[in-house]
């Protein structure tokens, strides 16, 4: 994270405090990333808005550009602007679709977590990081070389934000149940698989300083598991990855960031593999 230069913050004209940056601006304090502020609107009407927002950024120090575009949809606009600008960081606050408009369409915040290569932070609450919970969510379960990229990514960041906002770092890993038919003797019972799994944390524990009471290793569905222990401890901040590619039919369905994304009270960062950022790369270069 301290190796972000520029950030892309997106600016809600409707929404009296932004808090997409308030977070921009605690985490530029720290980095020195230049800030480049969007409002998405075809009207470009909000330059008095922008102007102020950056003058009062300037006199506090900060180094700030801003923008009004538009192009066809959120996320692309968005995209195009964080390609064209090479920010490695989007800021925006997340606000939640009702489940029947999710039903019919694909909510504009799932698909900027799809399809923009670098990571997106999604703001829910005012509530502030400093000295709070940050976790981590991984699924060591998946030992193939691009989990173990993104597992390692996602606790990198968990430790850098942890360490701007002085916050404590805990991670979480779901495991399956036990199963008597697996073929495999180790995941026919709870202890073993438990086991094998604090063994696969054992790496980035000691990489990263995380002691046994930080991780938390739990049997059940992840999308169930991790809002439940971001509520228990109260985390600001929840990491995670997703692994959803683009194809014919958009992205995978079901993918856990995105179904766990309305049901986590904090704040939610969401990073993809380096392959999967190469391709989206390709992807947006293309159109």
């Amino acid at each position: 994270m301290q190796a972000i230069r520029s950030i892309l913050v997106v600016i809600e004209p409707e929404h009296s405090e932004s808090l997409a940056l308030k977070r921009a601006k605690l985490i530029a304090g720290v980095t020195q990333a230049h800030l480049h502020l969007l409002v998405c609107d075809k009207k470009h009407d909000h330059a008095s808005l922008l102007s102020v927002i950056k003058s009062g950024l300037l006199e506090e120090g900060y180094s700030v550009t801003t923008e009004q575009a538009w192009n066809e949809s959120l996320h692309e606009t968005i995209i195009d602007v964080q390609q064209a600008e090479g920010c490695g960081l989007v800021i925006k606050q997340h606000f939640s679709d009702n489940p029947l408009k999710k039903a019919l369409l694909t909510p504009a915040d799932w698909k900027l977590l799809r399809y923009c290569p670098t990571p997106v932070l999604l703001v829910k609450t005012a509530k502030p990081w400093t000295g709070g919970v940050i976790l981590a969510a991984i699924d060591v379960g998946n030992t193939d070389g691009e989990h173990r990229n993104l597992h390692a990514r996602i606790v990198d960041y968990g430790f850098d934000i942890a360490s701007l906002a002085k916050a404590q770092l805990h991670v979480i890993s779901a495991h399956p149940s036990p199963m008597l038919s697996a073929a495999d003797p180790v995941f026919q019972l709870k202890e073993t698989i438990e086991a094998r799994y604090r063994e696969q944390c054992k790496a980035f524990q000691a990489e990263f300083d995380i002691d046994d009471l930080h991780l938390h290793v739990e049997e059940g569905p992840a999308d169930v598991l991790i809002p439940h222990m971001a509520h228990k401890l109260e985390a600001s901040v929840t990491v995670i990855g997703t692994v959803a590619r683009t194809g014919l039919s958009g992205a995978l369905i079901g993918n856990t960031a995105e179904v766990v994304l309305d049901s986590l009270e904090g704040d939610v960062l969401v990073l993809k593999p380096d392959e999967i950022i190469d391709h989206l790369e390709e992807i947006v270069t293309k159109h």
